[in-house]
């Protein structure tokens, strides 16, 4: 598992799954012609995805940022239509870390779409019940409604069946919320209650722009996914943060890269000059 210390915050990457999808519907308006070259498709079009959750440890506590698709919930056509070729190992990657379910503190969820959000609840013995039953869940005031209350748009990808059992945990914010290092902003964009997560310690900053930036190659700022439900936002946000980090040296995760986990670029964005590879 790969891993990076922001400060004296630590960062593990942990396996939630992959999905295939479409590729021009993850690069919008962008021709095809330009965006395969930097990221390949299948013959179907498809692009791999990967949903690998940030484990992130400080100050004695235990944080997972996003859950991946789960496992077993999923249905054949589902499975089909997604593109689904690993359903998650999260129990497993906390293992490996010596840890277990019960062992985190926080959940923080950028946005609940369920690539995202499948893994916060599991089934047992018929029943949907918490996946982390110890865990504060952190999303935005604005995504907790719409994921209870979703629009013909959205009623796709906002499921029951990954937000009622964890009712009880979910603690939303309005425009910020923040812990120690980490903070979390509400952007809207790609969902309306989109957020990212900014870790910042001792002169070190990370920005996670979750589906904002869901690619190293979604790096241009007006490279939005045909999936936003709010392109226009997605870019100002976009030219927001991109140029608050390039101008801090800052590391830039992925949730869905199949390639990179993290890079940094220079000063111009032209140029990646430090990395962390995605081990396959």
């Amino acid at each position: 598992m790969e891993t990076v210390k922001v400060g004296s915050v630590t960062v593990t990457w942990l396996s939630g799954g992959v999905t295939n999808l479409d590729g021009g519907a993850m690069f919008g308006v962008v021709p095809k012609g330009m965006w395969s070259k930097k990221y390949p498709s299948n013959e179907r079009n498809q692009i791999e995805l990967p949903t690998d959750p940030m484990f992130i440890q400080m100050d004695g506590k235990n944080f997972l940022v996003e859950t991946g698709i789960g496992k077993g919930k999923l249905s054949e056509k589902q499975l089909r239509n997604f593109g689904v070729t690993k359903e998650s190992e999260l129990d497993d990657s906390l293992a490996k870390l010596g840890l277990h379910a019960e062992d985190i503190d926080y959940v923080l969820m950028t946005h609940l779409h369920f690539d995202h959000a499948g893994g916060l609840t599991k089934l047992e013995n018929g029943h949907y019940v918490s996946a982390f039953p110890n865990a504060k869940i952190i999303t935005s005031q604005v995504e907790w409604d719409e994921m209870r209350n979703p629009n013909i748009r959205s009623k796709n990808t906002y499921w029951k069946e990954n937000w009622e059992a964890i009712e009880a945990q979910v603690v939303p914010f309005e425009e910020k919320w923040n812990l120690g290092a980490l903070t979390m902003v509400h952007t809207s964009g790609h969902s309306n209650g989109h957020s990212i997560l900014i870790i910042e310690d001792r002169g070190e900053l990370l920005i996670h722009m979750a589906d904002l930036m869901a690619t190293h190659v979604h790096q241009p700022v007006l490279w939005v996914m045909a999936y936003d439900d709010y392109p226009m936002t997605s870019i100002a946000a976009k030219e927001k943060w991109i140029s608050y980090g390039l101008h801090k040296n800052a590391w830039f995760s992925f949730y869905h890269d199949a390639f990179y986990r993290a890079v940094k670029w220079d000063s111009g964005g032209n140029q990646i000059v430090e990395s962390i590879q995605r081990e396959n």
